[in-house]
């Protein structure tokens, strides 16, 4: 059987990429590629899609000239076909996802929303509860800003900033920080509270609802595409793991 890879002296047929695709992990995204592939074959794009597609991908490549795009299928063991349709893949596949999923949008978004709403918070978080106390009588009080006293007593990262954490997701907080948030008003002092091996006291400073913007939508299609594909490897993938030859 003839050399498919030459590394320098050393010769790979075809018989050493399955070994060699599944000890380097290779073979689900080789599974991912090829039913991306599939699901993709039959969508159609216009002269002019394919043609702004295939600018933008030679031009992040770098594919100005004959010289390099000969270089590059060198390289890459292309054909010139292969490129070109390599060229389109991305735009085939935005088309797809669009095709497959737009019309669940809407109803994934308002499935999804909670997650995706962001807030502004301030923080301090020590290991002494009687610490916390007295801190949080500080601030209540208004003997010293919330900031000042972060900065000097909170143990966490957020001491660099004030105490101020955000915006964020309400899905990164710690999950009993995020119930907290969820039920806040702005400016709502918490009394300390313990997460874990700490004891916070929380202030919610700016609630951000999260809107269906294009950016959005996109990260949506994207978690609905994700989703499906995983799904699809479980289902129509299997490796059967080769055993020496005898």
């Amino acid at each position: 059987m003839g050399s498919v890879i030459q590394f320098g002296e050393k010769q790979l047929t075809e018989n050493d990429l399955y070994p060699l695709l599944a000890r380097y992990g290779i073979l689900p995204q080789l599974a991912r590629e090829i039913i991306i592939d599939e699901a993709i074959a039959n969508v159609i794009c216009t002269p002019e899609e394919e043609a702004m597609a295939r600018n933008r991908f030679f031009s992040q490549q770098q594919l100005t000239d004959e010289t390099r795009i000969s270089a590059w299928l060198k390289q890459s063991g292309m054909t010139m076909e292969q490129l070109e349709k390599l060229s389109l893949r991305e735009l085939k596949l935005e088309k797809y996802k669009q095709a497959t999923w737009e019309n669940q949008l809407e109803a994934y978004f308002l499935q999804s929303k909670g997650k995706l709403d962001r807030v502004v918070y301030s923080l301090i978080r020590t290991k002494d509860g009687g610490i916390a106390q007295e801190l949080y009588f500080r601030v209540q009080e208004q003997e010293s800003t919330f900031a000042e006293l972060a900065k000097q007593y909170s143990q966490g990262a957020e001491a660099q900033t004030g105490g101020l954490v955000g915006p964020v997701e309400l899905n990164v907080p710690h999950p009993k920080i995020s119930q907290m948030l969820t039920t806040s008003k702005p400016g709502q002092l918490w009394p300390p509270t313990q997460v874990g091996e700490w004891y916070i006291i929380l202030r919610l400073e700016k609630y951000i609802s999260a809107q269906l913007d294009p950016p959005t939508q996109q990260r949506l299609l994207n978690d609905l595409f994700n989703s499906w594909l995983q799904e699809q490897i479980k289902q129509k993938i299997i490796f059967s793991p080769q055993t020496p030859d005898v």
